[in-house]
């Protein structure tokens, strides 16, 4: 008599399983130090050192320095759009010893660093712009990788106070960069400052904890032709993915026109003395009380199990703040709305991105699928610009510009109620 084996399921690799086990301490500080580095050379460049440039440069280019600080962020966003998605695609296939995600973590952070001292010596607007869009593709490649990482290995019950310490580091991140843009005592020392510290901030990661290996045998055959389609989420298939995006983008397009004119708004608009260290001022303002929210929303929602009702209410309390820089415009009124704007964007933050994690399709595109979502942090960088520059020049100024915004995260901020797979 003979017989058949029976067929036992197939057990999904470590790199692809759902992960079940709750992630130590160490391994949460060191992946959020490397976050923290990341935006550490996205904000320093990017509250101080851009706009210093352009004000510089304007003159005798046939640009305002609004106008070129726009076309120039808006150019490196633009390259973001791209590269975050297409980095996280190359990380979900990575087979190297090093693991998936680390050696884009190492590339990433290199190539940020160079590219960072390659604005340090910019002479001109051409080369300040070739410089940021190198900035802006290197540096999405680590942080698709850190992104990943967190659905790799962090449990869903987990997620919420997770996505809190990201959150924490990346407003240290930015305020960190922001504090090293003004310290440094120059535009070139500013750089290479951030490029020191987006390298060395990464290193207790990749080099204490070691990353998940895929197997050659579980990559999915490669073609181009399927590379580039898996880019597309039908909003059919997967709507609360789709809703999930939306929401974000609107969100961060309405901090974005926030941030974007924020060194001018205080020079031209307040008449601050010394705009630079107002902007630090209210960068550390928001940061403070961010960071008093951002940690303690996204353990709250881990232990109530909800995710909804966090996300719809900070979105509300930042438009309320937005709104107040239109209709209060003194240094007490900014003052007043950088710490409102921080505790609901704290507590966005984490939720927000434990959400997202829990709307992702399939285990072995986490990489991508996080990439496609963080385009609606990307995206609002190349709208801002569009949006805000006629406004702040042709259409009624920062009065106007802070009220579109605040409308617009208003916006986001109902829709978070269309997505149904979450409570």
């Amino acid at each position: 008599m003979t017989g058949t084996r029976p067929v036992r399921p197939a057990v999904p690799a470590a790199a692809l399983a759902e992960p079940v086990e709750k992630v130590g301490r160490r391994w949460i500080a060191a992946l959020s130090l490397a976050n923290g580095a990341i935006w550490v050379g996205w904000y320093g460049p990017l509250q101080i050192l851009l706009a210093s440039q352009a004000k510089d440069f304007a003159p005798g280019s046939g640009m305002s320095k609004e106008t070129m600080l726009a076309w120039v962020t808006g150019a490196g966003a633009l390259v973001s759009l791209v590269a975050n998605p297409f980095f996280g695609a190359l990380s979900d296939r990575t087979t190297s010893r090093f693991g998936r995600r680390t050696p884009w973590i190492v590339a990433g952070a290199a190539g940020g660093a160079l590219s960072l001292l390659l604005l340090a010596g910019a002479g001109g607007v051409a080369t300040m712009a070739v410089g940021w869009c190198l900035v802006q593709l290197t540096l999405n490649a680590a942080f698709a990788a850190v992104t990943a990482a967190v659905p790799d290995r962090v449990p869903r019950r987990q997620r919420g106070s997770v996505g809190g310490w990201l959150g924490a580091a990346q407003i240290l991140g930015v305020v960190g960069g922001t504090g090293l843009a003004t310290a440094a005592g120059g535009v070139a020392a500013g750089y290479a400052a951030c490029a020191v510290f987006t390298l060395v901030g990464v290193a207790p990661y990749v080099l204490r904890h070691p990353d998940l290996r895929l197997a050659p045998a579980d990559r999915p055959a490669w073609t181009w032709r399927g590379f580039l389609a898996g880019f597309w989420l039908s909003p059919r298939r997967h709507p609360d993915l789709a809703w999930a995006w939306l929401t974000r983008f609107l969100i961060n397009l309405s901090n974005a026109l926030v941030l974007l004119y924020l060194l001018y708004y205080l020079r031209d608009r307040l008449h601050r003395p010394d705009p630079d260290e107002g902007v630090l001022i209210l960068t550390a303002v928001n940061g403070l009380t961010l960071l008093a929210t951002v940690v303690v929303g996204g353990v709250w929602s881990d232990r109530v199990g909800r995710r909804k009702p966090f996300v719809v209410w900070s979105g509300v309390l930042m438009a309320v703040a937005t709104a107040a820089l239109a209709t209060w415009q003194t240094w007490p009124g900014a003052i007043a709305a950088a710490a409102v704007l921080g505790v609901g964007f704290g507590v966005f933050t984490s939720v927000d991105f434990a959400l997202m994690t829990d709307v992702l399709p399939k285990a072995l595109d986490r990489g991508k699928d996080l990439g496609v979502i963080n385009v609606a942090n990307a995206l609002p960088q190349v709208a801002a610009p569009v949006l805000a520059a006629p406004i702040v020049t042709h259409l009624g100024g920062y009065r106007v510009l802070y009220l579109v915004a605040a409308a617009i995260g208003l916006a986001g901020a109902v829709l978070v109620g269309r997505i149904r797979g979450v409570d």
